[in-house]
């Protein structure tokens, strides 16, 4: 069961640039360089944060501390392709260190959106000798925009899912080529957690364990999750309390939850839901609305991100802001991956008993996403005879769950980092 927590007095919602000036400033500054200044806002709260990558050579314990955390681009296989990367390394590499722990986020994000996250699991890093890596998705945040094809016929599903999860796995493994990593641990939020089992499934070899934070395309039942929550959720209040070990008797009353928030749902809601499944982007909005586009993105910052500062919210706005602008890319793939009614075409609780390794499952207490997705995927290892497998609620969190609660979270990853 959830602990208990005091409650307190939420901020007052906040409107991040709104005006028609301050619209028509954000749309025009949208670019790169504007991109990478937003990013980097959001990366310098770390204490080690250098704006330039150093030399692995020249790092000193007693100069530079345990930790350094750095961004660059990794250059993939073909042409124009690259991979935005957050390193944080640990300055007295331990010859027995756990694998790397990397950071993948979810739709249409960044791994901007793990800024509160950072720290907790870098300190983990340099204890233990060992790094955290955060990744943009190819075509996704500031990784290379190139053109997203599917060249598989509509009605062939398994080609089409093969061709679409191919675009983002199989960069993942050239980047860990390239980064010269053996094995990875990888921490990956809705479908990023996706993503991160369909890669382990692809490639067991190089997966110590998966830690799954409100996994999407889990359970099969078409009529458990609505997908335009991704863009409008709404983060919940109180973000206090603690992760817990998921009981059935908490489960049950999450599902009835979101049953309830299903049959409540807008006929705009649909109409959105409907063309989200049909392949548009609901990015598509932003970057046809013109000066009005930041005015949009700031009102869904300001109710969004209510548990942060007024400085945090108008760097989310910014940062969200000009990864939106970019070229789509990446999104398209929404629709090849998900049926009408929101679950996968290929549903994780179907392949994931052929992991081997450690899963853990962590979900809201309040998520959108179907904990019983989670609670047979667990029971499906346990048949296999995997026993590694486990699943947590965290208190006082939704979708976003390492954003609402995000010391929960940050004690939970370290704790199972550790594990």
């Amino acid at each position: 069961m959830a602990t208990a927590a005091v409650q307190t007095a939420p901020p007052p919602a906040r409107e991040v640039p709104s005006t028609f000036m301050a619209s028509v400033r954000g749309w025009w500054s949208a670019g790169e360089k504007q991109s990478a200044a937003s990013e980097e806002r959001l990366l310098r709260r770390l204490p080690f944060f250098r704006a330039d990558a150093p030399s692995r050579d020249t790092l000193s314990p007693s100069r530079d501390g345990p930790i350094v955390a750095y961004s660059s681009q990794i250059e993939l296989d073909s042409p124009k392709h690259f991979i935005n990367t957050l390193s944080m390394v640990s300055t007295s590499p331990a010859p027995d260190a756990p694998p790397p722990a990397i950071l993948l986020h979810g739709y249409g994000a960044g791994l901007g959106f793990y800024f509160q996250n950072f720290l907790p699991v870098a300190q983990w890093a340099g204890r233990r000798g060992s790094a955290v890596y955060a990744l943009d998705w190819l075509g996704m945040g500031r990784s290379a925009r190139i053109p997203f094809t599917v060249k598989a016929k509509r009605d062939d599903i398994a080609g089409r899912v093969a061709e679409a999860e191919s675009f983002f796995i199989d960069s993942l493994e050239q980047w860990r080529v390239k980064m010269g990593l053996e094995k990875m641990t990888l921490i990956g939020h809705s479908l990023g957690a996706y993503f991160s089992v369909v890669y382990a499934l692809k490639y067991p070899t190089r997966v110590n364990k998966l830690i799954l934070l409100s996994p999407a395309g889990v359970p099969r039942d078409p009529n458990t999750t609505v997908p335009s929550r991704e863009v409008t959720d709404v983060q919940d209040k109180d973000h206090s309390g603690s992760a817990e070990p998921a009981t059935k008797k908490r489960v049950d009353e999450l599902k009835r939850e979101q049953q309830t928030a299903k049959k409540e749902e807008s006929r705009t809601r649909r109409i959105f839901t409907y063309l989200w499944e049909e392949g548009w982007s609901p990015f598509q909005i932003v970057r046809s609305s013109l000066f009005w586009g930041p005015m949009l993105v700031g009102k869904y910052s300001s109710r969004r991100f209510t548990g942060l500062t007024e400085e945090e919210t108008r760097d989310m706005h910014d940062y969200i802001l000009n990864i939106t602008l970019a070229k789509g890319s990446g999104e398209y793939c929404i629709s090849h991956l998900l049926a009408p009614g929101a679950h996968a075409r290929l549903p994780l609780v179907d392949r994931i008993d052929k992991l081997k390794i450690p899963v853990t499952f962590v979900y809201g207490d309040h998520d959108w996403m179907d904990p019983k997705g989670g609670e047979e995927s667990v029971e499906k290892l346990r048949q296999a005879g995997n026993g590694q497998g486990k699943m947590y609620l965290a208190s006082h969190a939704g979708h976003h769950v390492y954003l609402d609660n995000p010391k929960a979270v940050n004690d939970l990853l370290v704790k199972e980092l550790d594990r």
